[in-house]
């Protein structure tokens, strides 16, 4: 071979490498960012298969199901469950259920309900459960609200003894009401066991409740293990939701998981959460903590 066409192939090799370099660093890195299965409620029960690979396919590391009953997930028992994610590239991080809050007529056959919930988690390889809301009790009294603390530390206890952690998700009124001057989040932070009990905090509800979530992560750092990354749409199409300053939060927050939930549509559900993640794949300011 002459030294010229040496030459002129090692520069060709060289540019080549600069432009694929250059073609992949431009490209938005794919997240450990998971979804709210509540995202696809009127599609996933029709094809649970199909809906879990266009989930995969997505980008999303993990699911969070909100369909729990009778012990299953969307009708498969918990290992078929966990399998079918796993097939998919996926994990079980965490899971939307719950009972409401006991009285002496119910306690037994509730904390027995939660027996059985928790071992199907455990199944599932889930390592949360997180209750999405509380009854009416809650708003109407600080007694309500306190038998509601005491019954999450109690559930979270018994989440811990089987290796998974508990939490609490928030709409909107925990942040709007107020009982005997005090704000019922403010008061459910303050009144449960933060070795029992986490928090979900939903960033769109808690700014339509009137609340600044990195206020909450600067006043309770820690708490909040997991978030719901949500809009009013798919993810940055409000404008109302201001992510780049929630997001210098993040590690005041605890947040070890960021999980997208799509509760209304401008396209089809699928189309709405694949624009979700592919929003916060290419925002740069969203950082997501290691997989763990």
């Amino acid at each position: 071979m002459k030294k010229r066409s040496f030459i002129t192939i090692v520069l060709l090799m060289a540019v080549t490498g600069m432009i694929f370099s250059t073609f992949y660093s431009c490209m938005p890195v794919k997240k450990n960012i998971g979804l709210q299965l509540y995202s696809l409620r009127d599609s996933i029960t029709k094809n649970v298969p199909g809906a879990i690979a266009k989930v995969s396919k997505m980008g999303y590391k993990f699911v969070e199901p909100a369909s729990y009953a009778n012990g299953k997930f969307y009708g498969l028992d918990p290992v078929a469950f966990k399998d079918l994610c796993k097939a998919n590239k996926m994990t079980v991080l965490s899971s939307h259920t719950g009972r409401n809050a006991p009285d002496a007529t119910n306690k037994a056959e509730t904390m027995a309900w939660w027996d059985a919930c928790i071992d199907a988690h455990v199944a599932a390889g889930a390592k949360y459960i997180v209750q999405p809301s509380m009854g009416q009790t809650a708003y109407k009294s600080i007694e309500g609200l306190k038998a509601y603390c005491d019954y999450f530390n109690e559930v979270g206890a018994k989440c811990n003894a089987k290796g998974i952690r508990f939490g609490y998700h928030n709409h909107d009124k925990e942040f709007s009401t107020k009982l005997e001057g005090q704000t019922i989040y403010d008061y459910m932070l303050a009144n449960t066991d933060p070795k029992k009990v986490m928090f979900e905090m939903d960033l769109y509800w808690a700014v339509v409740g009137g609340a600044n979530p990195v206020d909450y992560f600067n006043k309770y750092p820690g708490r909040f293990e997991l978030w719901h990354i949500k809009d009013k749409e798919e993810i940055g199409a409000s404008g109302m939701m201001d992510f780049a300053a929630i997001w210098k939060g993040v590690a005041k927050s605890g947040m070890k998981y960021g999980v997208v939930e799509v509760e209304r549509y401008n396209f089809d559900e699928f189309t709405s959460c694949q624009k979700s993640i592919d929003f916060l794949n290419a925002a740069d300011y969203v950082v997501m903590p290691k997989k763990k």
